[in-house]
């Protein structure tokens, strides 16, 4: 026993206690660790977007990775990122993910990879000073009940989240459309007709309730009976509130005793604070009052269903009024098509004849040229009043080219779309923005031109809070206007946010203006300013139309019933973003890949006004670019020498400093302990 106690207190107890620590600390390690991301982006960690994905599996989903040994550098590098950011998946995912990797040196894995159609890819390989290309798998299956896809040729860790998160998310909404909700979390489909209606002898007003319920028996039959079905008869306080809330059709009349009569009529999805009003109301016509949408009322619920459950993939494209064509007659495709096709998919709208889908939630206006209707620009109106979203992009002019040997023109471009902007304190303006902080192209013969119409927007210029530019280092738009904004105008329920700007050395013009290499910067400064030429506006909006445009022409004292689904505020919360070029959006600027930071602006413009707000940042997270701007030369290229050779000085200076202090050091030491020792040439000489 004495002898143990004496062997605690040596010092190799102390060795044989510290590598039993060691031990028991990487055996809990196995069970529990900690992992830092100390990126600004979070560039190794997954975002919410993708914990969430992966946390409310219902079914197995796994991950197959083919990536082959021994890859040369940069590649080695994104296999080990594609490994890591899987460690993450996995330590955020429920029971039902996992993931394996195969070793490629194995001709049964090489098969298996090829079963899911996986191929190799050329890579470029710097062997013995020399040049070379190696054949090598990188790519991955992702299977999730009968469903297979496949990322392949994964080169790069750039937009690898997005990827695969996309993907699952994709996979996961086809196999159940009503993943994420409880057995006890119903959806409520609410009818609200009034009594009090049945006295206009409305055609089909008696049978409606019995042909709804039949509609959403189907509908609810295919969706494993998740849905409710309530019939509610709004009366006296209750028809305005219930009118004002939904947007229903209201409608009013004389009693008898000369008192007002009101109703509401209309039929509402709501899942929570979320619901879609279902198209279905009360039309005239020469033989009387019907109920009109009876014929589509089960597609329109499910429509509708669809709407209010997940984020929506088909987005109207307004058209009639010389826009961007989606299919160019020339046999061309528009990329801004192509860039958003791996989620969403354009439908043409045209407003002069038809009314916007009940299972829209977002329009884009691209590139118009010619005026909007009045019937146009309620249908949109009412679209944003009833929480829609819009995206504008406009040019403030029409290039008009002429013959060989003139310069085209400009001519303002007149759509009618500020009096909905206005009425929110927005407006575009007729003018192009020319900024010094610019695109320079390079032309032989000419040398170095400095493209004024496409501004080069830096990190500063763009809106570091918002998730669509956060991570965007760089951006060029082209022949742009302003956007200007007049907060009290809009209201206290409208929130602006500015995207983008010109940098403060940017200046307007409205008339006589070229654009080419003969375009200088003015010479009077003063006029230079920074200008807004993208923004977002978020919130309740309001109305800019006093009445329903068909109001005006009807002749409503012949009737003795008067209806309207007319709003003036906001139901609910919506979205406007404008920017103030549709050049942003062409072949010019977005190529066929889709990887210029531009293209990234835009796809994020899409997603965050879909409601994939963690799809922007997590497709951006590598992107972000510092950049010197606004400097000028001899202080460019004194930085650029200083990183490559001031950092060697600094550590050639800072070692003989320290060379220096310990010899000083050194001969204090021995002056005061053995000052008499001659042997130290040094303090000898002293």
């Amino acid at each position: 026993m004495n002898k143990f106690v004496k062997w605690l207190k040596s010092s190799a107890s102390d060795f044989v206690l510290f590598v039993l620590i060691l031990v028991l600390a990487n055996i809990a390690g196995r069970k529990a660790f900690l992992r830092f991301d100390l990126t600004t982006q979070g560039a190794y960690s997954i975002s919410p977007a993708s914990r969430n994905t992966v946390k409310t599996l219902t079914e197995p989903l796994s991950i197959k990775v083919f990536f082959s040994d021994n890859l040369p550098a940069p590649y080695n590098g994104t296999a080990q990122y594609v490994k890591d950011i899987l460690v993450e998946y996995k330590g955020a995912a429920n029971k039902n993910f996992s993931y394996s990797v195969f070793n490629m040196n194995k001709p049964e894995n090489q098969r298996i990879a090829q079963s899911y159609g996986l191929h190799q890819v050329q890579i470029q390989e710097v062997k013995n000073s020399e040049v070379g290309f190696k054949q090598a798998w990188m790519g991955l299956a992702i299977i999730y009940g009968d469903t297979i896809e496949v990322i392949d040729g994964i080169t790069s860790d750039t937009g690898f989240e997005y990827n695969l998160t996309t993907k699952i998310s994709k996979m996961i909404s086809q196999a159940d459309t009503l993943a994420g909700l409880s057995e006890s979390d119903k959806i409520t489909l609410t009818l609200y007709a009034s009594e009090d209606l049945k006295q206009f002898r409305i055609n089909g007003y008696d049978s409606v309730a019995s042909l709804v319920s039949d509609a959403f028996s189907k509908v609810n039959h295919k969706n494993q009976n998740r849905l409710a079905f309530i019939t509610k008869y709004p009366a006296g306080d209750d028809v305005q509130e219930t009118a004002d809330l939904y947007g229903l059709q209201l409608f009013k009349w004389k009693e008898k005793d000369g008192t007002e009569g009101k109703g509401s009529f209309g039929l509402v999805i709501q899942h929570g604070e979320n619901f879609r009003t279902v198209p279905l109301s009360i039309q005239r016509s020469l033989f009387g009052y019907g109920i009109a949408g009876l014929q589509e009322l089960e597609k329109n619920i499910s429509d509708s269903l669809e709407s209010l459950l997940s984020k929506s993939t088909q987005i109207g494209y307004i058209t009639g009024h010389s826009e961007a064509d989606l299919e160019p007659t020339d046999g061309s495709e528009l990329n801004f098509k192509k860039l958003i096709s791996d989620m969403y998919e354009f439908k043409p709208l045209k407003l002069e004849d038809e009314d916007i889908p009940a299972n829209l939630n977002t329009l884009v206006i691209n590139g118009p040229k010619s005026e909007f209707s009045q019937k146009e620009l309620y249908k949109i109106d009412q679209f944003i009043i009833r929480g829609g979203n819009v995206i504008i992009f406009q040019d403030p002019f029409n290039m008009e080219q002429g013959n060989y040997y003139q310069q085209p023109s400009y001519a303002t471009i007149k759509t009618g779309l500020n009096k909905i902007l206005a009425a929110n304190g927005a407006n575009l303006e007729s003018n192009y923005v020319f900024d010094e902080n610019c695109y320079v192209y390079q032309q032989q013969g000419y040398g170095s031109i400095k493209m004024y119409w496409a501004p080069m927007l830096q990190k500063k210029s763009l809106s570091q809070k918002s998730p669509i530019t956060k991570n965007l280092g760089y951006v060029i738009f082209l022949q742009p206007g302003t956007i200007s904004f007049d907060a009290e105008k809009a209201g206290k329920n409208i929130k602006m946010t500015v995207l983008a700007k010109t940098s403060p050395k940017s200046w307007t013009e409205t008339q006589d203006f070229q654009l080419g290499p003969q375009m200088k910067a003015p010479y009077d400064r003063s006029r230079e300013k920074e200008e807004n030429i993208a923004i977002l506006l978020e919130g309740k909006f309001n109305s800019a139309f006093d009445k329903a445009v068909e109001d005006e022409n009807s002749n409503a004292a012949d009737t003795e019933l008067s209806t309207t689904t007319h709003l003036m505020q906001g139901t609910r919360s919506g979205k406007i973003f404008i920017a103030g070029t549709a050049m942003i959006t062409s072949n010019q600027l977005i190529n066929a890949d889709g990887n210029e930071p531009i293209a990234m602006f835009v796809r994020n413009i899409i997603d965050y006004m879909n409601g994939n707000t963690d799809l922007c940042t997590m497709r951006t997270k590598s992107l972000s670019l510092s950049t010197l701007s606004n400097i000028n030369t001899f202080l460019a290229v004194a930085v650029k020498y200083f990183n490559q050779f001031g950092l060697a000085v600094l550590v050639a200076i800072a070692g003989f400093i320290m060379w220096r202090m310990r010899a000083i050091r050194r001969r204090k030491i021995h002056i005061r302990y053995n000052p008499d020792d001659t042997r130290d040439s040094e303090v000898s000489k002293e």
